[in-house]
């Protein structure tokens, strides 16, 4: 926010209206701007907004949202992998999945259980 001091003909910026972040590791030095640097400045203000854009847009195109782990219970890792549930309890023993549980109750992860799944025979790791 500028404002004017009519004693110096200038534009001055005023920082009291604005909250600064204590965290900032640098800052702009204060610039008195008259009217003849005003044209400059607000050139370079639109140069570094349009950077500011450019920066905030790459932001939103690369965000992605954090979604919670999605939890599967003994039976529904079998099923989906269509085996016993012993052999859930061996490759669990063996360290082949990483059970999370509370009580007597036993979860894996979706993302690792699918993780697990590895490429193997004449093919492996490559696209068919």
């Amino acid at each position: 926010m500028m404002r004017y001091d009519s004693n110096k003909t200038s534009f001055l910026p005023n920082f009291d209206a604005v909250d600064l972040d204590s965290n900032m590791k640098t800052s702009t030095p204060k610039k008195e701007i008259t009217f003849e640097t005003l044209p400059k400045a607000m050139s370079e203000l639109f140069d570094e907004v349009k950077v500011i854009k450019e920066q905030m847009e790459a932001v939103i195109i690369n965000f992605q949202p954090k979604t919670p782990p999605d939890y599967m219970t003994r039976l529904e890792v079998a099923e989906m992998l269509s085996c016993d549930l012993s052999t859930i309890h061996s490759w669990t023993r063996k360290g082949k999945l990483i059970p999370y549980g509370i009580g007597n109750r036993v979860y894996y992860k979706r993302n690792e259980v699918e993780a697990a799944l590895v490429p193997f025979g004449k093919n492996k790791g490559e696209n068919i």
